[in-house]
């Protein structure tokens, strides 16, 4: 079910509040443009500062926006076991058709405390589950040990893996098999996670050209290698920049550019640099985007 490119959708705001509108707006864009599914209230939508009310509103949206043309995978993640379940309830009786849930950042719980973090979550749910492992947002790096393990359990079904090691990967898909789905949480490592036996990728610069990463991942799972490898390096710059300053920065800002939301962050998120503004705007005119 969760399987190709699959778009980190930013959460746009206006006036304080989301843009509902804006927001179903980017959803048909990515629909039409070939993005296999939306990832609603992540990292890269700012769940952080996200109320619970909000939170609800942005799935229920997505939901309702898709209507079943492409799945939603709604980021339902916490540091405090309690509150990741009642966020993932709603999400499942909203309509999600998954739930995206980070390792627990902050407190650094164990290896074990990770097990049972993602386990209750499990049973406390119906909902097929994505595990998320971010060490470079979290500080903590959930082992492949700790994922076969959690693998295990019914309605834990894959995860989105960006600690940025391709040994790491392997060792996951080695370790939980060919049914358990591996994405992608990194965009310069779409190509050589696919290449490796990964289902997909959560991507921030689908985004921006949706098409663009459809089709490289398309391009990777038929086998079709030089389409694959001229999608990747045609990318490099624009995923580069993209982290420019701290995601959703760059995304929304460029988003921005190109006339699809408001310039507007939820504090203490705030605009680019005029510096890194003048290196993104640089980019996206390089590939044609302003």
């Amino acid at each position: 079910m969760f399987e190709g490119s699959f778009v980190a959708i930013v959460t746009p705001f206006k006036n304080g509040e989301v843009d509902a509108s804006a927001l179903r707006e980017l959803i048909e864009f990515h629909i039409l443009n070939g993005t296999n599914g939306i990832v609603p209230c992540g990292t890269t939508g700012e769940s952080a500062t996200l109320s619970h009310a909000e939170h609800e509103e942005v799935i229920r949206i997505s939901v309702e926006t898709c209507k079943g043309r492409i799945p939603v995978l709604a980021g339902t993640g916490s540091n405090a076991t309690q509150e990741a379940i009642e966020l993932t309830l709603p999400a499942q009786k909203i309509g999600a058709d998954g739930a995206l849930l980070i390792t627990p950042y902050y407190n650094k719980p164990t290896q074990e405390g990770l097990f049972q973090h993602f386990s209750a979550v499990a049973k406390e749910t119906d909902i097929p589950i994505i595990l998320y492992n971010v060490p470079s947002r979290t500080s903590i790096n959930m082992l492949p040990s700790t994922v076969a393990r959690l693998s295990s359990v019914n309605n834990i079904v894959g995860i989105k893996e960006a600690s940025g090691s391709l040994v790491q990967v392997s060792e996951i898909i080695d370790l939980c098999g060919p049914d358990f789905e591996v994405i992608s949480g990194e965009d310069p490592l779409t190509w050589p996670i696919l290449a490796i036996g990964g289902k997909g990728v959560i991507s921030v610069t689908a985004n921006l050209v949706p098409n663009k990463f459809a089709k490289l991942v398309d391009a990777a799972r038929t086998g079709d290698v030089e389409t694959a490898k001229a999608l990747h390096y045609e990318l490099l710059k624009l995923n580069d920049i993209m982290f420019v300053e701290t995601n959703p920065i760059p995304v929304k800002s460029a988003l921005a550019l190109m006339d699809r939301i408001q310039n507007e962050f939820r504090a203490p998120l705030c605009p680019p640099s005029e510096e890194s503004l003048s290196q993104l705007k640089t980019v996206l005119k390089a590939y044609a985007l302003i």
